[in-house]
């Protein structure tokens, strides 16, 4: 078992952002992510469940919009399938918050998973939706260009000092209104509060760690796409793969071959569209391919089977015959295509040609003339 690990040297490989902007209502979540995203990428998507409110910045920036208005976790990770097949740079999903505790979101599935279960708890609702959010979070982090999620937090009025020495009550952001723990998916993790300061408090990139960034521009991107471009190049792409796994001429062996790939890759998860326009993830698609082409060369196996050409043993069988019936010799060829062709109901032009079933069906209906004496 030890024999197949083996470690090798660590390489930087170019990477896409992960961004996570949490913050409490009128902190600049939107702003924010839209002002990066632009300095990210050329082609931005935005994923709107904020009633339309990233509209509002139309013209100040240039982006598509997805308007939902239900939040089922398959509904997402559809959605960045359509996204990375159009080739968009960078999506915005505003906001993830949504799709833990939006309409049909992850708490409200749990809810209904619970009451169709046998003992009506919320820890078999758990167990049966634990693997559709692991799909669309899978999904965000593979997606093949930049993802920034925004995260609303729960929200407390305080009193503070402000810097003429008079109290004032303050709007603060608290706790994210998503799953716990959700922040370790992403390379970059910042707080905005309600005067738009932004603070990384969780950075893969050295030179944003810990960062307090009064209203931020576009400097904050710049700075990360900086980071995230030096290395080597990365592997390669979903779309690549799944091109792979759609090839008509894909082997079952080339098809497990190409999952380990993904694996390796960290790609199993990776949103994309199968042949027929439909929204999946990598490593489904791949596995329904392996399943289709299994299938496809057990039913070409039992044809080949049934399709096994005329055998020698046949050819004596039926020569046997002929002579017993007088239709021997080179002078009777004709006769006997014509008879042959009788039987089977179809044109024959050489007794080779036929399969070892259509001789069977030959010998018995050419048996069947000698003993009746025709």
């Amino acid at each position: 078992m030890t024999a197949a690990l083996s470690f090798a040297p660590a390489t930087k490989k170019q990477a896409k952002a992960r961004i996570a902007l949490e913050g409490p209502s009128g902190s600049g979540k939107t702003y924010t992510s839209l002002l990066t995203a632009t300095t990210l990428g050329k082609r931005v998507a935005l994923i709107d469940t904020e009633h339309r409110s990233a509209s509002l910045y139309a013209d100040e920036f240039t982006f598509d919009t997805l308007e939902l208005d239900r939040y089922d976790p398959q509904i997402l990770t559809q959605a960045l399938a359509v996204a990375g097949e159009a080739g968009y740079d960078v999506v915005i999903i505003d906001s993830l918050s949504h799709f833990w505790m939006g309409t049909d979101g992850m708490l409200e599935q749990v809810d209904k998973a619970a009451k169709r279960s046998s003992s009506g708890n919320t820890f078999g609702g758990w167990k049966e939706m634990r693997p559709t959010e692991r799909k669309m979070i899978e999904a965000m982090l593979a997606y093949p260009g930049h993802l920034i999620a925004t995260l609303r937090t729960k929200t407390d009025w305080v009193v503070e000092e402000n810097d003429r020495g008079k109290k004032v009550p303050k709007k603060i952001g608290l706790k994210a209104e998503q799953r716990e723990g959700l922040e370790y998916e992403f390379t970059i993790v910042g707080t905005l509060d309600i005067e738009n300061t932004l603070v990384v408090t969780k950075s893969r990139c050295k030179a944003l760690s810990g960062a307090v960034i009064q209203r931020p521009d576009d400097k904050f991107g710049r700075t990360l796409l900086e980071w995230l471009d030096a290395g080597a190049v990365a592997g390669p792409t979903a779309a690549e793969l799944r091109d792979e796994a759609l090839d008509t001429s894909a082997t079952v062996e080339e098809l497990r071959a190409l999952h380990a790939k993904a694996t390796r890759h960290g790609l199993l998860g990776a949103p994309v569209v199968d042949e027929h326009g439909d929204a999946t993830v990598l490593g489904d698609l791949i596995v329904a391919k392996g399943r289709e082409v299994a299938a496809r060369d057990a039913a070409a196996a039992e044809s080949a089977r049934g399709e096994e050409m005329v055998s020698d043993k046949q050819h004596r069988q039926m020569h046997a015959l002929w002579r017993d019936l007088g239709y021997d010799g080179d002078e009777n060829r004709d006769n006997r295509l014509a008879v042959i062709s009788k039987i089977l109901n179809r044109p024959v032009e050489t007794s080779k040609t036929l399969t070892a079933a259509e001789a069977d069906v030959v010998i018995l209906k050419l048996d069947e003339r000698k003993h009746s004496g025709r």
